[in-house]
């Protein structure tokens, strides 16, 4: 599954490298089809990323919020609320199959996460 945005170059990238090596998804649109709360919570856990690695620090939502400087001070759980209070704060794309889950495009990551 890759929840991803139209416009998003990063998006396109990962989705590119996907295709160039063969690699099947299901795209979902990560603004009208945005992950459950339960499904966050998983995507979290089995990325072993720290939450704030989930939020897209290049949105407009992110700094008009000015979370640079409020998420230092928030628990994991306020955190957590705030990232799922609006879909476009989500990193993207997420991608994941299930076991597996990487949180935006870097190709390194992609090659040791996907092509196993």
């Amino acid at each position: 599954m890759v929840y991803s945005y139209p416009t998003c170059g990063t998006c396109r990238k990962a989705k590119k490298f996907l295709d160039e090596h063969g690699i099947d998804y299901k795209e979902k649109h990560i603004v009208k089809e945005p992950p459950s709360a339960k499904e966050l919570k998983t995507f979290i856990a089995k990325s072993q990323l720290p939450i704030r690695k989930f939020f897209n620090t290049s949105g407009k939502k992110y700094r008009e919020l000015g979370l640079s400087k409020k998420l230092k001070a928030m628990d994991e759980e306020e955190q957590f609320r705030v990232l799922l209070s609006d879909p476009m704060l989500l990193k993207r794309p997420i991608v994941t199959d299930g076991k597996r889950v990487t949180v935006g495009f870097q190709e390194e990551v992609f090659k040791q996460t996907w092509l196993r």
